[in-house]
């Protein structure tokens, strides 16, 4: 099968770059080997919460605006404020076309949201029904709140989310008050109903009577002008039409709060665009990985000039049939989806073989500290890359590789809450980069636009 550019990797950073080359018209096709660490998110975007050196940001832009001179191995430093903005303005309006819509404060500040152990944490962009509470919490106008459970469901607790809510002192004249709901439709399952998970009570809230009965059970602890939250129990498609529907039978104000995995939210990013992505055309090879990669050296008379060619990759389910595309973009996630691997001694790519950036000790891959405030240094290992993010091999540039998401080197989604945005924008710059090499006129007519919308 021959592609105009294969992306390899399902995640955010690789749907994010499928999506741009598949609006500009190339013949695109994603790899995924299985479910992405969006199963495990909290559906929100994660622009940018602390600096590297772990100092809090209040407005993301302004802040990256100063990473070339500060933190020049950064991936937004390479990227740059005006294609981080392009990138994060493009993903918010192609979500909000293809029915999650995204919204962020008008002050172009963070805002918290509540996770589920009654934290606040910092991010830029949320669906619909995530509270954005203000970063100066002070400012907070609910005057109360009702944190509310299904009776028997483990993986949202009140009472933690109530007691830790209730250590935030800027949240104290906060009435907080919590409540178990039980629903009859307990009654029909073989299962105990304490073994459901998020997908589970999904499933059962989609019949309009559990609805009904869940709206009534709500309005039994809350009134209006309480903030109401809940887990997030209801799934992609026709989750946020049934959390419309349930608003406006109550007259409550509800409030998503991702669960522990599997996350709701974060799978209902992860199916939307993958469904944008059939939709329009291209082509999802699940359940497969590659394995290796054909490349050709080309060899120039000035040796800096010289770099390698992936001419084709070759997969688990395809074997010998290989797979050809002129351009490709590796997007397989740092170690949790095993995009980077690690032994006793170094770090590895494990599809290519492409250079790392890593420490020659293994005592500096980590803090003595487990819970060091600074996080750990492993973690902002990956892959050497050119300032164009194109994949290094023995020292050689492949011209026509891309590398996008946590597979960079250079950063700590972990540490500075930038995880989706270093994915959004580096997965847009590989397309964009991609596209004006494939379609050099289509590109520059379209360059100077803020932000294309074509789903």
């Amino acid at each position: 099968m021959n592609f105009d550019t294969i992306i390899i990797g399902g995640g955010m950073a690789g749907l994010s770059c499928a999506l741009r080359c598949l609006e500009a018209g190339l013949k695109t096709a994603v790899i995924a080997s299985g479910q992405s660490a969006l199963h495990f998110s909290s559906g929100s975007i994660d622009v940018l919460a602390k600096t590297p050196s772990g100092e809090p940001v209040s407005n993301p832009m302004t802040c990256i605006d100063t990473f070339a001179k500060e933190y020049p191995n950064h991936p937004y430093a390479t990227l740059g404020k005006e294609t981080v903005e392009r990138a994060i303005d493009w993903y918010r309006n192609t979500l909000s076309t293809i029915g999650v819509p995204l919204t962020s404060q008008n002050n172009g500040l963070n805002h918290y949201r509540l996770t589920p152990l009654g934290a606040m944490k910092s991010t830029w962009l949320s669906q619909p029904f995530v509270h954005q509470f203000p970063m100066d919490l002070e400012k907070n106008k609910t005057q109360k709140m009702v944190l509310i459970t299904i009776d028997g469901f483990r993986d949202f607790q009140p009472k933690l989310a109530q007691d830790n809510l209730k250590q935030i002192t800027q949240l104290s004249d906060l009435e907080i008050t919590t409540a178990n709901i039980s629903l009859s439709a307990f009654n029909d399952i073989q299962r105990n109903h304490c073994e459901l998970r998020s997908i589970d009570l999904s499933r059962l809230l989609s019949k309009r009577a559990n609805r009904q009965e869940l709206a009534y059970a709500l309005q039994q602890h809350a009134q209006p002008g309480d903030l109401v939250v809940i887990p997030s129990i209801f799934g992609n498609g026709t989750g946020l039409t049934y959390l419309k529907e349930i608003e406006q039978l109550t007259k409550l104000t509800l409030c998503e709060v991702p669960t522990m995995p599997p996350s709701l939210l974060g799978i209902r990013l992860e199916e939307s665009m993958k469904h944008a992505f059939i939709e329009l055309g291209g082509t999802m090879l699940n359940g497969d990985h590659v394995v290796q990669g054909e490349f050709s050296y080309v060899d120039k008379s000035d040796p800096e000039h010289s770099h390698y060619r992936l001419n084709r990759i070759f997969t688990k389910n395809h074997g010998d049939f290989p797979l050809q595309a002129k351009q490709f973009v590796l997007a397989t996630g740092s170690f949790f989806s095993q995009g980077l691997k690690a032994n006793v001694d170094s770090m590895i790519e494990p599809i290519f073989g492409l250079d790392i950036a890593q420490s020659d000790k293994r005592t500096d891959w980590y803090s003595h500290d487990f819970f060091s405030t600074q996080s750990h240094p492993f973690l902002s290992m990956g892959i050497k890359t050119t300032a164009n993010f194109q994949a290094i091999k023995s020292g050689h540039v492949i011209d026509n590789l891309y590398c996008a998401g946590a597979i960079l080197s250079g950063y700590n989604p972990i540490l500075e809450g930038s995880g989706s945005g270093v994915a959004i924008s580096s997965g847009f710059h590989a397309a964009e980069s991609i596209i004006e090499q494939l379609q050099p006129n289509d590109f520059f007519q379209n360059n100077n636009i803020k932000a294309e919308v074509a789903l």
